[in-house]
Formats: C-alpha cells, sequence, structure tokens
C-alpha cells in the first residue's frame, strides 16, 4: 500500500518541476531550468497483463534541450528496484524518444546510499546497461530553518522537511516553513494550502508530524487542511474539550520529549493539570522553540494560577 509520505516525496515535484533543477545543485549535477514542463502518463503498463508505474513522469523542456524525469520516491531498499527502474528508463525512451533521468528521493539515510549504487545490467565482461540514478536523501538536501529563506523556495523546504523529518531539526524546519505559508496564504490561499496537505503527507507517522499539526492548530484562520477541519470539528463537538485538553497536554509533553527537553514530575503535573485550552495553546507554542519548561510555564497566567 503507497502510503502518504511516499505520494508526497515525488508529488513535490510536480507542483514545482523547476525543484529537480535546483535540487540538483546539491549533487553537484548542473541541469538548466525548464522553460516548460509537461506531466506525462505514468502508466507504464504492457500490452501483456503486467502493470509498471512509475510514481512521476515528467517531460522537462529546456533551452539546452528536453529530457523525461521519472521520480520514484523509495522507503527502504528493495533489491527488485534496480530492474524495475532499467525498465521505467528503456520504456519511456522507447516510447517518447526523449533522453530519461531517473531521480530516486530517499527520506532515510541507509536507503538512500543503497540506492545510489551504480548497477551494470549484462554479464560482467560487456554490461549492456548502466543504471546511474542520482539520489536525493536527508543529506543531500539543505536545512532550511530560516523563515525568509523559507519563503524564497517553499517547495525545497517543504522537500527539506520532508526528508529531515526524522532530524532533531525538524522542528526548526517547520516553524520556518509555517511562517512562510502564512504569509503566502494572504496573497494566494491556494497554493498554500497545496503546500500544506503536501507537507502533512511527507512527516508520515513521525513526532514531526504532530509538530506541524499543532504549528497549523495556532492559526486555523489560512489552514483549510483535512487536520485543520479535524480540528475545528472537534472543537465544536460538544463535550470534547474535555477531550481536547488532556490531547494538548499529552502534545506539549511528546514535542518537548521530541527536543530533548527536560520535564520535571512538578512541571509533568502542572502541564497535565491545566483546564485551559488558550494557556495550553500559548504553551504549546512556546515549547516549539523553549530551551527549558521554565520558558514554556512562564508568566502564562492560567486559571487559579498566579506566575
Amino acid at each position: 500500500m503507497v502510503s502518504s509520505s511516499h505520494e508526497a516525496l515525488h508529488r513535490i515535484f510536480q507542483k514545482d518541476p523547476g525543484l529537480f533543477a535546483r535540487a540538483a545543485r546539491n549533487l553537484g549535477v548542473a541541469f538548466p531550468p525548464p522553460v516548460s514542463a509537461t506531466e506525462l502518463s505514468t502508466d507504464l503498463t504492457e500490452t501483456q497483463p503486467l502493470e509498471r508505474r512509475v510514481d512521476t513522469l515528467l517531460r522537462m523542456d529546456t533551452e539546452d534541450g528536453s529530457f523525461l524525469l521519472a521520480v520514484e520516491s523509495q522507503g527502504e531498499p528493495d533489491p527488485r528496484k534496480p530492474a524495475s527502474w532499467a525498465y521505467y528508463l528503456s520504456y519511456v525512451y522507447a516510447k517518447y524518444r526523449v533522453p530519461p533521468v531517473l531521480l530516486v528521493v530517499c527520506a532515510d539515510r541507509g536507503t538512500a546510499e543503497w540506492a545510489a549504487r551504480q548497477v551494470d545490467i549484462g554479464p560482467r565482461q560487456w554490461p549492456a546497461l548502466t543504471l546511474r540514478p542520482l539520489v536525493l536523501g536527508p543529506d543531500d538536501v539543505p536545512v532550511i530553518d530560516s523563515p525568509d529563506e523559507a519563503a524564497r523556495d517553499i517547495p525545497l523546504t517543504v522537500l527539506s522537511a520532508a526528508l529531515h523529518r526524522r532530524d532533531p531539526y525538524a522542528d526548526a524546519i517547520l516553524n520556518a516553513l509555517a511562517k512562510a505559508l502564512k504569509d503566502l496564504s494572504a496573497d494566494d490561499e491556494s497554493t498554500a494550502g497545496t503546500y500544506i496537505e503536501l507537507m502533512e503527507q511527507g512527516l508520515g507517522k513521525t513526532p514531526a508530524a504532530e509538530i506541524w499539526r499543532h504549528l497549523m492548530a495556532v492559526d486555523l484562520s489560512f489552514f483549510q487542511s483535512e487536520t485543520a477541519q479535524k480540528l475545528r470539528a472537534e472543537g465544536r463537538e460538544e463535550g470534547r474539550e474535555e477531550g481536547l485538553v488532556e490531547s494538548r497536554a499529552k502534545d506539549i509533553l511528546i514535542l518537548l520529549a521530541h527536543r530533548g527537553v527536560e520535564v520535571t514530575e512538578a512541571d509533568r503535573e502542572r502541564i497535565v493539570g491545566c483546564d485551559d485550552l488558550d494557556v495550553l495553546g500559548r504553551w504549546f507554542t512556546k515549547a516549539i522553540t523553549a530551551t527549558s519548561t521554565a520558558e514554556v510555564l512562564a508568566s502564562t497566567g492560567e486559571s487559579g494560577t498566579a506566575d
């Protein structure tokens, strides 16, 4: 079954085909930016009952000529894949008569190292085919943790966050991206919403996904994704406030643990014992960047507490 995080790692190139040339610079390969890009059918099925599909296939037309970009999102090593990738490239070259390039995107460092190996297909004395994928892994895409830098290239920042989703600085990338998307939404809410959805998918089931969920929940006025709609429905649903309080308190503790911030038993009891959603919301926002629980809990003015 294809996961949402799998989809995000190749769909981002559909949203912005020029991202390929910018990201490939980190691999030391200079591709000219596309003058235009045409999305082609990903169906590589033969006449026999055998279905083969590449994740994303784009025709990239540049001032220096045209090429086909096949993007594969790979979650783990699979010894069957090199043969499939070689088939994809041979098939699309035969079908379109345009030279193909294979880009493999991996959020796992070990998988990226595996995918980057050159594979010679054929006898040792004379390989008939050589497979040389370009691979983008966590170490090939920069950490973008500045809102200004994120605003300059939001698609690259989405890719950065998706590939670094298990790294300690994932929260810093997401924080920068959230600010950039909030500014973008003022001019183009639809585009901002698309990138928000891709980011949700790209984070998969990781602690970073919870950080993103609550970064978006801080200001739902510009956030129209499925997650936001669920949060609104929870807020409207009678009798759900107590569950929201418990969930928000739990999320604060998860976030602090993920960021390596020590929480004393007294602080834990204070967070769990708070029944004010507004206060818990402010605590969560502070927990995104705070280096201690004292910073998180300082001067919040929660009900019945004088700081």
